[in-house]
């Protein structure tokens, strides 16, 4: 038993060095997937910022309509491209050779990517983009060093530069100092990526929003059974003592 368990401690721990984002401190997302403005909203940046690169081939448009509130004609006129089908998958039209060629690698799907890494890695990640004029596209991400991804959002946050500090003959991150404003102040723009966030977790599991919402019941049913099984079992057992 001893063995199984080190193997097991073995096996996860490199998964929680990832998922910690390397050491990286990694802000609490806070999503609620109960609130369809943040995910309407969510899908909103999703389509405009991310969906030219990055698919989320497992998540329909007609089930997103449905999940988030929305009917088929507002997801038409607002998170669709004109060629696209109200049944299809959220498919992006780049060729992955071009993508490779242009980012040095494909862009990921993201259909999984919130189960992959967890919401609070993606929460911090898509907020951490600094100036980093060694980088083939000026920046760099304090989650994911030497990333291939441009930062997308600029113009929304703005830009910001990372002050580094030397603790023990190592390079220690200390702060964000901003360069140039954005169009959305800095708690505006946490409120838009954690809108998003949500919005992947979302698609990471489209189920969990109904498996949660049943969730309530089951607890219930297993309570009120909990105490007829209960009293059934006094009145068995009553004679017995």
């Amino acid at each position: 038993m001893k063995k199984l368990i080190i193997a097991f401690l073995l096996a996860t721990v490199p998964l929680v060095v990832v998922a910690a984002g390397g050491g990286v401190h990694l802000d609490a997302a806070n999503i609620n997937l109960n609130d369809k403005a943040s995910l309407q909203n969510g899908a909103r940046l999703f389509v405009n910022y991310c969906l030219s690169c990055h698919s989320a081939k497992y998540q329909r448009y007609n089930r997103m309509a449905r999940d988030l509130g929305l009917t088929d004609e507002q997801v038409k006129e607002n998170l669709m491209f004109t060629t696209d089908k109200i049944g299809d998958t959220m498919e992006i039209a780049m060729d992955p050779a071009d993508a490779a060629a242009w980012f040095g690698t494909a862009p990921p799907d993201l259909s999984v990517i919130s189960r992959a890494r967890g919401v609070d890695w993606i929460y911090t990640y898509l907020r951490s983009f600094y100036v980093d004029e060694s980088r083939p596209f000026g920046v760099n991400n304090l989650v994911f060093p030497d990333v291939g991804m441009p930062h997308v959002f600029w113009d929304l946050q703005g830009l910001q530069r990372a002050v580094f500090n030397e603790h023990d003959g190592k390079k220690v991150f200390e702060r964000f100092e901003q360069v140039i404003p954005g169009t959305l102040s800095p708690q505006e723009f946490d409120g838009a990526m954690r809108d998003l966030t949500a919005f992947l977790s979302y698609v990471g599991e489209p189920i969990q929003m109904e498996r949660r919402a049943m969730g309530k019941w089951v607890l219930l049913f297993i309570g009120v059974f909990f105490v007829l099984a209960y009293l059934l079992k006094k009145e068995y057992w009553k004679d017995v003592h």
